[in-house]
């Protein structure tokens, strides 16, 4: 039953009220009464992109197939919303029962993305949860948080009870009957911790002391209890075959950002860029049975209605049965007139075969993501793309119908000189050049070429996190070049130029590569009004240097300061597989500007080969 309905009025009063109803089909209800455990699973964000993480919904299938546990879900609620809440009251409540968030067991936040952090802060202000969990009492939930953003959650230690490290199938299930057994017991709230920091996986920020040196690096972080680990080691599920996925997912009233059953056919990449975060967390590379594919992909779609499936990866062309999916795909959907989206290729004879036969060329456009124009900083960054591999896909591209090409590169990589940004129109030129080139009876229409730059942020757990970040000038400077110079190409007119926001990338970068010292400003730029910060039109630049300077964050030590060798990062006590000592010999190769080969040409020696299974076959290293 629901214990709270909104009104009419004020459903009447917000931008789309279907993002606080529930009833979706395929939401599960259950009778509070009979279960154990109530666990929201929130996404800080609008109602339509959390819907379309994978990642919730294997979370909430998970949790939902158990008779003690309830999951329900929770997303950030926009500005009216907001508003209406607080004017009113009303505590922010699971779309499920419409019960409010502090009446829960946990409150679970996956941290996708670090404009998100003053989201988290307004979830819990509204749950009428305290911000610090230090003021958390046993009456509160626990809040717990995961996803990408938790590899660093110094930034965010003071606002969560618990982070989980990993991958959410191993060990959850472990910590529901930890909990259970402490709820029974009728034990101080600080007891579960100390018995939660022994799962493998879960970081308890309170357990743990930081001290600082002089010039504001750390110094050394210890836990501060015999509980807690000195390594919180990431838990990885080493057969995908075994494992939970949704047979029923859940299908939003609106439109949402991934409107479309998806379906994960691997986790992690063998291709090893040196400024990708995912590629080295995910390691190794996993694959899931093809045969689990197809039955999943039949109930998906019999269970939802979707006129679309896609396929989910890092790199989806590595895929060892990629042609068998598709040809089976085809011929499940075919007759079904349900389309098939294949994100994450890359651009080669394959991969452009098996698009052609899934994709109508004349509405599609391809995607190359060359990250750099030069091959000399192809190579530092390790992408393994030649500019000849680049024309020859963009050639079989073009000669097989398409016209559009969109190109996506960073500006701001280490070692980066105005010639590799001045290479990026140069490029684009001569892909432009390449479509002319085909007969033109053989063309589609006018040759319509997008450039995006987004600026580079060294990430932590990457070769690239001892690099330093450029400062907004730097940045926008580049990125001037860049236009400056497609301006001046022959066939400007069919090429097209996007940037990312500089100030942006700044504060991704404060918050990426922050500590605990970061949490107070966080705090502050969201009391000051900062709220949805990777939308443009909500973002505050302004408060947010405000918030740093009255908290006396020094943003050039966190952005534009090139770490030594030999600095503790506050990241430093996770252990995700991948070695610090390979981390540093990445490094070093990208000075040089050497090529790592993939995982299947060759092992590196990372160290992921610690957790087994993939297509990891590693020497020790």
């Amino acid at each position: 039953m629901r214990t709270l309905m909104l009104s009419d009025e004020i459903l009447m009063s917000v931008e789309k009220p279907a993002r606080y109803i529930g009833g979706e089909v395929n939401a599960v209800m259950k009778d509070k009464e009979q279960v154990d455990i109530r666990f929201a699973m929130c996404f800080p964000d609008v109602y339509e992109i959390g819907m379309s993480h994978l990642g919730i919904q294997i979370l909430y299938d998970m949790f939902n197939r158990r008779e003690d546990i309830w999951c329900e879900r929770v997303y950030s609620p926009w500005a009216d919303m907001d508003q209406v809440l607080r004017e009113q009251k009303i505590p922010l409540f699971a779309l499920e029962s419409q019960d409010p968030l502090k009446d829960f067991d946990f409150l679970g936040i996956t941290i996708q993305y670090e404009m998100c952090y003053t989201n988290i802060l307004q979830i819990l202000d509204l749950s009428q949860i305290p911000l610090e969990a230090e003021q958390r009492t046993r009456e509160h939930p626990f809040v717990i948080g995961g996803g990408p953003c938790a590899y660093n959650p110094e930034p965010l230690a003071e606002f969560f009870d618990l982070f989980y490290i990993g991958e959410g199938e191993t060990q959850y299930f472990t910590l529901m009957d930890l909990y259970k057994k402490w709820k029974k017991s009728g034990a101080a709230r600080a007891d579960f911790l100390k018995q939660a920091a022994q799962v493998p996986g879960i970081y308890v920020p309170s357990l743990y002391d930081v001290t600082y040196q002089e010039d504001g690096r750390i110094a050394a972080m210890h836990p501060n209890c015999p509980e807690a680990p000195a390594k919180v080691i990431k838990q990885v599920v080493s057969d995908l075959a075994d494992t939970f996925y949704p047979e029923k997912p859940v299908v939003p009233y609106l439109k949402a950002t991934q409107d479309r059953v998806v379906l994960e056919i691997q986790r992690g990449c063998i291709r090893g860029c040196r400024f990708c975060q995912a590629g080295m967390l995910y390691r190794p590379t996993r694959e899931r049975d093809l045969g689990m594919l197809k039955d999943y992909a039949r109930r998906m779609l019999d269970n939802t209605g979707y006129e679309e499936i896609s396929l989910s990866s890092l790199s989806s062309s590595d895929y060892s049965k990629l042609g068998e999916l598709v040809t089976f795909l085809m011929e499940e959907c075919g007759p079904k007139k349900i389309n098939i989206s294949l994100p994450s290729l890359r651009i080669d004879a394959f991969s452009l075969e098996v698009m052609s036969r899934v994709q109508d060329v004349k509405k599609s456009s391809l995607t190359f993501a060359p990250e750099a124009g030069s091959q000399r900083l192809r190579d530092v960054i390790n992408k393994g793309l030649t500019e000849e591999v680049i024309l020859n896909g963009a050639g079989q591209a073009f000669e097989g119908g398409w016209s559009r090409v969109k190109l996506y590169f960073m500006l701001g990589l280490p070692t980066e000189e105005e010639e590799d940004m001045k290479d990026i129109a140069r490029l684009a030129e001569t892909i432009a050049e390449r479509y002319y080139e085909v007969p033109k009876e053989q063309r589609r229409g006018k040759c319509q070429i997008v450039v995006s730059t987004s600026f580079f942020v060294p990430k932590p757990f990457t070769p690239f996190q001892w690099a330093r970040m450029c400062t907004r000038e730097e940045f926008l400077h580049r990125a001037y070049v860049v236009n400056h110079e497609i301006k001046e190409q022959k066939n400007r007119k069919s090429i097209k130029y996007n940037w990312h926001e500089a100030d942006v990338t700044v504060l991704e970068g404060i918050l990426a590569r922050g500590d605990r010292r970061i949490g107070p400003a966080i705090r502050s730029a969201y009391e000051k009004g900062c709220l949805f910060d990777s939308w443009s039109e909500c973002f505050k630049n302004e408060l947010w240097m405000e918030a740093f300077s009255e908290c006396g964050v020094d943003v050039d030590f966190y952005t534009t300061r090139e770490r030594a060798l030999d600095e503790t990062f506050p990241w430093d006590f996770i252990d995700i597989g991948v070695s610090r000592r390979f981390l540093e010999r990445e490094w070093a190769r990208a000075a040089e500007g050497v090529v790592t080969k993939n995982c299947r040409q060759e092992c590196s020696g990372c160290g992921a080969s610690v957790f087994g299974g993939g297509v990891c076959h590693e020497r020790q290293d």
